[in-house]
């Protein structure tokens, strides 16, 4: 996997960032004609993404985006970033053209019976790992929002 970052990672006294994970069940097969929109569009949006204020990494494969990485299920998609802080996250997902996006997600993903999208900060310099988010997701299902694990309507600040 390569990571795409636009900031330098080294901590320098930087301070955490926030990590998101989610992950979705795709309604039909990633080639097939119901979900080529939503194929057409991960360039432009992950283009965005990388291009966002406030955006420090995202996870990828080599070909730019993670559609192939299934560590969940054949039919399981997952995206994780690293942001400066929840607003600028925020700022990006309901930004016009990802909105716009986001807004056809029932036609592609399939409605989810638990939580799909943690948040979580981590220490300056480190890159999150996807066992590690699903840690986060496990812990946000067991218990709820908390400063551990968290979501974008129930925010928790870094640690101190």
């Amino acid at each position: 996997m390569c990571a795409i970052s636009s900031t330098d990672l080294a901590p320098g006294g930087q301070p955490p960032r926030l990590a998101q994970l989610n992950i979705a069940r795709l309604v039909a097969p990633l080639d097939s004609p119901a979900l080529a929109p939503f194929v057409e569009a991960l360039n432009e949006v992950n283009a965005l993404a990388d291009a966002a204020a406030g955006f420090v990494w995202r996870f990828a494969d080599d070909s730019g985006n993670a559609t192939a990485v299934r560590p969940w299920g054949d039919d399981i998609v997952v995206n994780m970033s690293m942001w400066e802080s929840v607003q600028a996250l925020r700022d990006f997902v309901y930004g016009p053209r990802h909105a716009q996006v986001l807004r056809r997600r029932r036609e592609w993903f399939v409605a989810p019976g638990s939580p799909h999208l943690v948040l979580w900060w981590v220490p300056a310099g480190e890159l999150p790992t996807l066992e590690q988010a699903r840690a986060r997701l496990d812990l946000l299902e067991a218990n709820g929002p908390g400063p551990a694990a968290f979501t974008l309507r129930q925010p928790f600040g870094p640690p101190p």
